[in-house]
């Protein structure tokens, strides 16, 4: 039957331009950009039908006073039976491809009203996947979690996507309801638990958004609006956003309507963009510079923390706007992680092929950050970033793993299984203790044994094609491009691909030298580098073995050496950056040799007067009382 549109009073409030929300007085606001239709239909529940008010722009609005948080509704366009979602849900009870249900973000009691952030110098990132973080893979059992990491000195978590998508499980990066916590982890109030919970134990909270694309599966937006896509660019991931095209203006308002959401609503401290190279947009100002600028607003009195994987290496990302930049935080540098693997493994296959692990390249990227800044790169046989020696070390994410580098490889191992324990130990201290910004990857603080394994509950057609398109995809890596090796891969598919990948965590008691580690590198780092951040210069001591030299602004100079080679053991070194600080003399502050660790034990740095390095191994030195230095025991002091 048909109904005259409902009229909306001018008191009306809203939080969003679309989606469902409640209204102080009661009743609940719907609004829905829907150019596509002549006119909409909101179903509530199974007994309540309003036609929808047509706006200007192609937006339909509905004011229910009878409707409340807790029911689920639907839209139907132009006198179809079909229900479709709301492309803004707040939450998909049963899945992208059923109804939304009405979500009040105002019921839930925060207790975090003193949270303030945590400052860009104190981060010290963990990268979580819900589902595979725990057994129960749940937000509520990662939240037991969070004394123990808040003890271990992590202070902020980045949390793998949460929006919505189809199936049992997933890595999160095929969402399609952006605005719909996964009800694959709980209720909307349970994230929202963990994050305040979070916050009373100091650790802020950020969440990996995939704006460069939509799921294969679920993704209902091109009914209600073609123009969210656009094939003018090309994209890895199928269709791109079209943030520059006709009708870009309500696209480019939903996706900064989502960011500054996630801050609003969910108190999240900022947000890791995925695949930056992949959105495109030729308009000023940049859809990047406007979902910074939502995310600033959205927490004033609040640090908030962005940072951007970008494959390009594009270093434009991380400068102000007002020097032509987009006015994020931080980078991440896949090329340290490249180096890093390559020494400790021995390994230079597809895309770690132009790197060498040599000592050189981890004295540059503690320096300068990238590696690659305009340089040829083989293996995609053109230039390899921009140019990015102003941009601070702090303005780096490095790491040894996450969830691409495990993940996209034949067996999902981690590091500490590739390499020996010597060097990973050694290699861990480099990471920790780099004026980066370091992210560990969930369980890597205690060598968690599982794996973490490429998995997508996708079926039918979509599975097989995401099956062969996982082998094709490893091809890169000649080892892995055999038959045998082929039909070896796990299967994303099946279940126990996932099952696979949750986190036993009792291995955190049987694994307690490697906590011990992450947990002592982690006070020296806030001991050694302090507040602000220090002065640094480094020179390598031969192919494996390098060190770095810091000059705190208000505290002593102290040493990092690392050497992944044979022990050395000199007699002098005409190294300046080895000096010591005048009247001095340097003294052994900390190795990750010590048995504590599971090393080999800790000896004098300077037996018989020379300089001794261990193989496999990091030390750090610090300036002591004796005025001693090495000297060689063979030749007598000329007058």
């Amino acid at each position: 039957m048909d109904t005259e549109p409902d009229r909306i009073p001018s008191s009306t409030t809203r939080r969003l331009p679309v989606g469902a929300e409640p209204q102080p007085d009661g009743g609940v606001h719907f609004r829905l950009w829907a150019p596509a239709a002549t006119e909409v239909w909101l179903d509530i529940d199974d007994s309540d039908t309003h036609r929808m008010a047509s706006e200007q722009g192609g937006y339909f609005s509905a004011l229910v006073k009878t409707a409340s948080a807790g029911a689920r509704y639907g839209f139907r366009l132009d006198r179809s039976e079909r229900r479709l979602p709301d492309p803004a849900s707040r939450f998909q009870p049963e899945g992208p491809h059923g109804l939304s249900e009405i979500i009040d973000p105002t019921a839930f009691i925060w207790t975090d009203a003193a949270w303030r952030g945590v400052p860009a110098e104190r981060l010290i990132i963990y990268e979580m996947h819900v589902g595979t973080f725990t057994p129960e893979g749940s937000w509520a059992a990662a939240m037991r979690h969070l004394p123990a990491l808040a003890e271990l000195g992590i202070t902020c978590i980045e949390m793998m996507p949460v929006a919505d998508f189809p199936g049992r499980f997933g890595w999160g990066y095929d969402g399609v309801d952006l605005f719909a916590p996964t009800r694959l982890y709980g209720q909307p109030d349970d994230l929202r638990r963990f994050i305040d919970r979070a916050h009373a134990h100091g650790v802020a909270v950020i969440l990996d958004v995939v704006y460069n694309h939509f799921g294969p599966d679920g993704n209902y937006l091109t009914t209600f609006a073609s123009a969210y896509l656009t094939d003018r660019h090309p994209n890895e991931w199928g269709s791109a956003i079209n943030f520059d095209g006709p009708d870009a203006a309500p696209v480019r308002e939903f996706f900064t309507s989502n960011a500054r959401y996630w801050i609003e609503e969910y108190h999240f401290d900022g947000l890791r963009l995925d695949a930056t190279q992949q959105i495109f947009d030729s308009s000023s100002p940049h859809i990047l510079v406007e979902i910074g600028r939502a995310v600033r607003e959205a927490a004033p009195g609040r640090t908030t923390f962005i940072a951007a994987e970008n494959e390009t290496q594009t270093a434009q990302i991380a400068r102000p706007v007002e020097d032509g930049g987009y006015g994020l935080d931080a980078l991440w540098n896949d090329d340290l992680h490249h180096s890093a693997m390559v020494a400790v493994t021995g390994r230079r296959e597809g895309h770690y092929s132009d790197f060498f692990g040599r000592a050189s390249e981890f004295v540059a990227a503690a320096k300068h950050g990238f590696l690659y800044q305009g340089q040829h790169y083989a293996w995609q046989q053109q230039p390899r970033g921009s140019a990015a020696l102003d941009l601070k070390p702090g303005q780096f994410v490095t790491f040894l793993q996450n969830h691409d580098q495990v993940g996209n490889s034949a067996k999902g191992l981690r590091g500490h299984q590739l390499a020996s324990p010597g060097n990973w130990r050694a290699i861990t201290a480099y990471s920790l203790l780099s004026p980066g910004i370091p992210l560990l990857f969930q369980g890597q603080e205690f060598s968690a044994s599982a794996p973490f394994l490429y998995f997508a509950d996708h079926q039918g057609e979509l599975g097989e094609a995401v099956k062969k398109g996982r082998g094709e995809f490893l091809v890169q890596f000649p080892s892995i491009a055999g038959a045998e090796m082929q039909r070896r891969l796990p299967d994303p598919r099946a279940p126990e691909t996932f099952q696979r990948c949750a986190i036993d965590w009792g291995e955190c008691e049987r694994n307690a030298e490697v906590l011990a580690l992450h947990r002592d590198l982690l006070a020296l780092r806030r001991e050694l580098l302090g507040a602000e951040a220090p002065r640094l210069d480094g020179a390598t001591l031969g192919d494996d073995c390098w060190l770095l030299r810091y000059f705190p602004p208000n505290g002593e100079d102290w040493l990092l050496i690392v050497n992944l080679g044979r022990d050395r053991l000199e007699a002098s070194i005409p190294e300046p950056l080895l000096a010591p600080v005048a009247g001095r003399a340097w003294r052994l502050r900390w190795s990750s040799e010590h048995p504590s660790y599971g090393g080999g034990g800790v000896a004098e740095p300077f037996p018989d007067g020379l300089w001794w390095f261990p193989g496999q191994a990091a030390i750090v030195l610090v300036p002591g009382d004796a005025a001693r230095e090495p000297r060689s025991p063979h030749r007598r002091r000329t007058a």
